[in-house]
This record gives C-alpha cells, structure tokens and sequence, in this order.
C-alpha cells in the first residue's frame, strides 16, 4: 500500500520506518525542510531509529521523505503523528487542523486516515473529521475510513518497540475499524480493537495520567519521608515486595517528556470546558509534580548551607543530565532542564554534563544553556545534582570524588555526603 505519515518526529518516523519494512510503499510528510533534508540524506535525529535502518529502507525505495504536499496523492492509508502541544496551558490542536487541512486535499474514495496524536476524546470525530469532509467533499465512514490509533513510544525503551507494544485501534464504523486494523497488523505484532473512538482516545491519556498520579504520589511521599526522617527509598523497596496490589513508582525531579506533563491536562481541561467539571486528582498531581524541581532546588539549597555554609549564590554546580529519562536526548518538557534554570537564576554557577546532548549552546531548542563535555572534575565543584542517571555516569567515580551529592533518582547508596531526594 501507498502508506503517509505526516509528521517525522519521535512517533511518525519510527511508524515510518516499519511500515516501509514492512513492504509498503511509504511517503514521510515533515513540513520542517531542515529535518526533511536530513532524512533524505539518511541521516535519523530521532534516536529510536539507527540511521543504517533509515538508510537501508531509503535505499531500496521503501521510504521517501518530502515537505510537499502534493507527494500525498494517491494514498491508501495516511497516519497523523504531528504534536499536540500546550499554549497557555490549553490544549492546542492546531497542528493536527493543519495535518487535516494538507491531507483533505489528497483523500480519495476507498482511502484510510488515522489519527495517532495524543488528544481528547472527542478530537477525531468533532474536528479531524469536519476538516476532511469538508476539504475533499466526500463523506466520512461512507466513502473513506477514519480512524484513531494512539501511540505509544517510549523513547530509549529497547524492549518495548514500535512492533511488539500491542496497538490499540478504533474506527467511525465498523468498516473503518476494519480497515485501519489491517494496516496495523502488517506493521505491529498484537492490535487490540476499541468500541469507538471516543474510547480509544480517553485510553491513551488515561494511560499517562495513571502514570502522572501515582508519581505525584510518591514525589508526596519523598517529601514526607524527608521531613520525618524517613528512608523513602527503603519504604518503597519494602512496599514492592507485596505481589498483589501495588504496583512500584519512583520520585524524582519531576515529569518530563511529550506525555506525562501534557496528556492529563488534555483530560481535565476537556472535561472543564465541555461540562464544567474539575478533575480534582489531575489537577492535584499537576501542582505537586510541576513544583518538585522547586523542591529539588531547595534541598540542594538547604544542603549547601547547613553543610558548608554558603548560598546557591555563586557556588559551583554540577548537574549531571538534562534529559527527561536516562538513554535519551529527548529533553521535551525535560524536569532537569527547569531545576538547572532555576539554579542559574540563583546565581549558581552550573556546568551541565549529558552525553546524549549535543556539546553546544543553542543547538538544542529544549536545552537553553550549554552543555559541558564530559570530562570535567568533580572535585572542583561544591555540589552535584544527579538529574538523569545516565548508563555513562561513573557513580563509583562520583561518590569518590565530590564533596556532596543530591540524588534526585535515588540510585546511588546514601552516605554521609550524598542524600537521596
């Protein structure tokens, strides 16, 4: 099949990449020339896809990238993967009317549009589905297929991939489920079919906001246990050995990356602006996950002046990771890029080391300052703060070395100089 995928970023190049080996013939729309250029030279940014993959299904002219639209023509199946941002703190879903608008253009009789963009329920059927109805004359259900597939990629995840993570899928009709069924089965091993779409829709966010929730919960605990004196990490261990009922999150800086600080706010501003009902718990979660790099910065705060007497001001910082979750560069949203900000806006002098970040100032539109090269000494500075636990951080090096640690991932062993958030 002629498979579109509109939007190559952490979700539709992966997407992309598979069904191009998996025998389609597959066009990826990035509106972004410089990203698109990239690709056609075989080069992959997104970390999940080698660039000797992305060059071998370009080679055997499985794959094209393009930034023009006219290169949509002719599809059988196209997949909307582009970003569903917050502005403002409101949903914005003006990409994905974009995407809709582009895509109208091309929609023939027989063809399959899916939606994979995180959203609210509703989005499908109340706003793609207008747009392509009314760009292309035809009718939704009755002489095209629309339906609703929300992603779920896990960047740096090596074990749960694009074709082994069951795929959720949804139609308008059932003819429509059909059809964006039979597409997934050739590129996904496991596809699990939804009731409707508004289903499929409130599944993907409730996912993450589960997620969001039980790691307020326990970024709640940390603080607590911290004033009590209390080893939260050992709690935590303890409470894991219970086989039945409980399931184990950790604390840490806070929530990062393109679903956990974005998807329940779709949920509960959705719910209020439709029906004028709080979801209390989401809105609870969100204050206690968005205030924990404050908390992080008052520790390191505390630290520095209960153990050496000074202030943030003018003290040596090294931050260890800036990205979101360890093996990754993905910094979207990233907790550790808010504590090392506030940390400079102190007067703290931070150097930033992570090996997955380019070692550059600007380069990185989620990273606002430098990044260090690895390399630097520990021993010349006051305080490290262990953000994102990084597989090429020497923890034995660190503990041996600095005069104080904050472990905000709790994975090194506490000692006298180092405490675990």
């Amino acid at each position: 099949m002629h498979i579109c995928v509109l939007g190559q970023g952490y979700v539709g190049l992966p997407l992309a990449v598979r069904a191009a080996e998996a025998g389609h013939s597959v066009t990826g729309y990035e509106p972004d020339r410089s990203r698109c250029e990239r690709l056609a030279a075989g080069s992959s940014y997104v970390e999940d896809i080698e660039s000797i993959r992305l060059q071998t299904v370009l080679g055997s002219g499985g794959y094209t990238a393009t930034s023009d639209p006219q290169d949509l023509k002719g599809f059988d199946v196209a997949v909307i993967t582009v970003p569903t941002p917050l502005t403002d703190r409101a949903p914005d879903l003006s990409c994905v009317r974009d995407a809709g608008r582009v895509l109208a253009a091309w929609i023939e009789p027989g063809a399959t549009v899916v939606l994979e963009s995180t959203t609210h329920p509703g989005t499908t059927r109340d706003v793609l589905v207008p747009l392509l109805e009314e760009g292309s004359g035809l009718v939704a259900g009755r002489d095209f297929h629309v339906g609703f597939s929300p992603e779920r990629i896990d960047p740096g995840n090596a074990d749960w991939r694009l074709e082994n993570t069951p795929k959720i899928v949804a139609g308008l009709t059932d003819d429509c489920l059909r059809h964006v069924k039979a597409f997934y089965d050739t590129v996904t091993d496991v596809t699990v079919p939804a009731s409707g779409l508004e289903e499929a829709e409130l599944a993907k966010v409730f996912e993450n906001t589960y997620r969001h929730v039980n790691i307020a919960l326990v970024n709640e605990l940390s603080r607590m246990a911290h004033t009590l004196g209390v080893d939260v990490w050992h709690t935590l261990e303890l409470a894991a050995t219970k086989p039945f009922g409980f399931t184990k999150f950790l604390p840490g800086p806070g929530v990062g990356g393109h679903c956990l600080p974005i998807d329940p706010v779709y949920l509960s501003h959705h719910v209020k602006a439709r029906h004028g009902q709080t979801f209390r718990l989401i809105e609870l979660a969100q204050d206690i996950n968005e205030s924990q790099p404050d908390y992080v910065v008052r520790r390191l705060q505390d630290a520095l002046s209960r153990r050496f007497r000074r202030s943030v001001h003018g003290a040596r910082v090294l931050a260890l990771g800036a990205a979101y979750k360890p093996g990754t560069a993905d910094a979207r949203q990233s907790p550790a890029v808010e504590v090392i900000e506030r940390l400079r806006a102190m007067g703290a002098d931070v150097t930033v080391v992570d090996p997955y970040l380019p070692v550059a100032d600007g380069s990185c539109p989620e990273i606002p300052f430098a990044v260090a090269e690895q390399g630097v000494r520990v021993a010349d500075f006051d305080a490290v703060v262990l953000l994102t636990p990084h597989g090429e951080f020497d923890l034995e090096q660190l503990a041996a070395e600095a005069a104080y640690v904050l472990d905000t991932r709790g994975v090194m062993a506490a000692a006298p100089h180092i405490e675990r958030l």
